[in-house]
Parts: structure tokens; sequence; C-alpha cells
């Protein structure tokens, strides 16, 4: 972990720094659950390598960020919900929801999931 990075939360859960729950690891991501559930099943994937956002991803990054969604599949399957459907979801800065500037990936399942997923932000005012 460099040293622009060791306020990163997300790096200090792969360096072991800070605890986790964690459901899978090698050597180029890392899986947790995630400690404020939206879901029956919701956990984290996240790269090993600190990118700060969907933003910040280049060419070069573009096999670890799929690599993120195999690993999701894999999981989902591992935990049996991969058949009835999942969502994953990446949020970016902080209009998108992202409160951790470390690419990851949401994965959620175990419940039917509605769309759009915030109608807060689509309602629009009543005329008469």
């Amino acid at each position: 972990m460099s040293e622009e990075h060791c306020d990163c939360l997300f790096c200090k859960i792969i360096a072991k720094e800070i605890p986790a729950e964690i459901i899978f690891e090698d050597e180029q991501a890392l899986a947790f659950k995630d400690i404020n559930p939206q879901a029956p099943t919701h956990f984290l994937v996240i790269p090993k390598q600190h990118i700060a956002t969907i933003n910040d991803i280049e060419a070069e990054d573009c096999q670890t960020v799929g690599y993120l969604q195999l690993v999701a599949a894999r999981l989902a399957d591992q935990m049996s919900f991969s058949q009835s459907g999942f969502r994953t979801v990446m949020n970016c800065n902080q209009h998108g929801g992202q409160t951790v500037y470390h690419i990851h990936l949401h994965v959620l399942g175990g419940k039917a999931m509605g769309w759009p997923p915030y109608q807060e932000t689509l309602k629009t005012p009543v005329s008469e």
C-alpha cells in the first residue's frame, strides 16, 4: 500500500489493519460482507489495487475491473442466489453515492430488486 493511500479504509482492510468479514481473497481482489447490508445478502468486491473512482480507471485496469464482476458471479453461484438473480452496483463520487474512495462492487441478492432503485429521485410534482 503506497503512502498516498494510507488513509483509505479499503486499503486498510486489504492490509488487515481493519477487520472485515472476508468471504473471498486472492492476489487481485477481496470480497467481504457489507457492514450496512441493503439486502439479505450484501457484500463488496474490491480490487487490491487502489483506484479511487470509476473516473480513475485506465485502459490497463480493464482486466482488474472485469475480474470484480467474475468474482461477484462466482460468489453468487457459491451462495446459491445466482439463478434467482442479483444486482451489482458501482457508485461514483458524491452524487453517485460513493462514500469510500476505492472502487468497489456492491453485490446484492436474496430478494427481488425493484427498478428504478431510487424512486424518490424520480418524483415529479403532481399537476392539478
